[in-house]
């Protein structure tokens, strides 16, 4: 089973070296990292190239923001299943794309537990986003799946389809939905950290993106789930958030 890595990126020469490396460190062999590049002007490209590997494939161009790249990526890729890995997230460790591959076998799509950290460079966890197994509602409940660690077969993406660019923040949130609880994919969640996601990006970069995804995830359940603007997994956002800035 090929397994295809996308990285989206523009001007992330301060953290994609992590990420790439981190992909070539895999001891799962039948892999492709295709980078989605939306025309850099700092040194990301020098940087991905000089590793000069066979594994990876660079698209570079002008997109139309985060989203538009993935859909890109999902035109391009080349495996049998795919995941997203962005620019500044790396693998837990050398056996994650193992561990993905062994869960592929048991279900179309699988996830896993991500560590969120300030930097990749420390060791410092801030917090752990481990999923509970995944039932028909949870997400109106407030489960969601942490998107740099779940992987999904080709099949799955071919009747789901690509990601809705409406969305800023929250279209990997809004995929997860269709894929998960309008079509019905079986969803094998692993009781593992797969990958490290740096705080600081679109969804994790303060107040305003809070509000942002609070909102944008709301309107995907009223959508896809028939939920009322206030719901059960905003209450349980909102209170996750509380817990955290009160106790840490």
């Amino acid at each position: 089973m090929k397994i295809s890595v996308i990285t989206v990126c523009y001007n992330a020469e301060k953290t994609i070296r992590h990420t790439v490396e981190s992909f070539l460190s895999q001891t799962y062999a039948d892999r492709e990292m295709l980078v989605v590049d939306g025309w850099s002007k700092d040194r990301t490209l020098e940087i991905v190239r000089s590793y000069q590997s066979p594994l990876i494939r660079i698209h570079s161009e002008k997109d139309k923001g985060i989203y538009d790249a993935m859909n890109k990526g999902l035109k391009m890729y080349t495996g049998d299943a795919v995941g997203l890995l962005n620019a500044d997230d790396v693998y837990h460790d050398r056996n994650s794309l193992a561990l993905i591959a062994e869960g592929l076998k048991q279900s179309p799509i699988v996830t896993g537990g991500t560590n969120m950290v300030p930097d990749h460079v420390s060791g410092t966890i801030d917090r752990v986003w481990q999923p509970k197994p995944f039932k028909l509602g949870a997400f109106l409940t407030g489960w969601m799946p942490p998107h740099p660690s779940t992987y999904a077969l080709r099949e799955v993406y071919d009747q789901v389809g690509g990601f809705d660019t409406s969305y800023k923040i929250c279209a990997d949130y809004e995929w997860m939905i269709r894929a998960m609880e309008v079509h019905r994919f079986r969803v094998l969640v692993l009781d593992q950290i797969l990958t490290h996601m740096m705080l600081g990006g679109a969804s994790t970069s303060g107040l305003k993106s809070s509000l942002v995804n609070m909102r944008e995830t709301s309107r995907a359940r009223q959508k896809w789930l028939g939920s009322g603007k206030i719901d059960a997994a905003m209450v349980a956002k909102a209170w996750g958030k509380v817990r955290r800035i009160a106790f840490g």
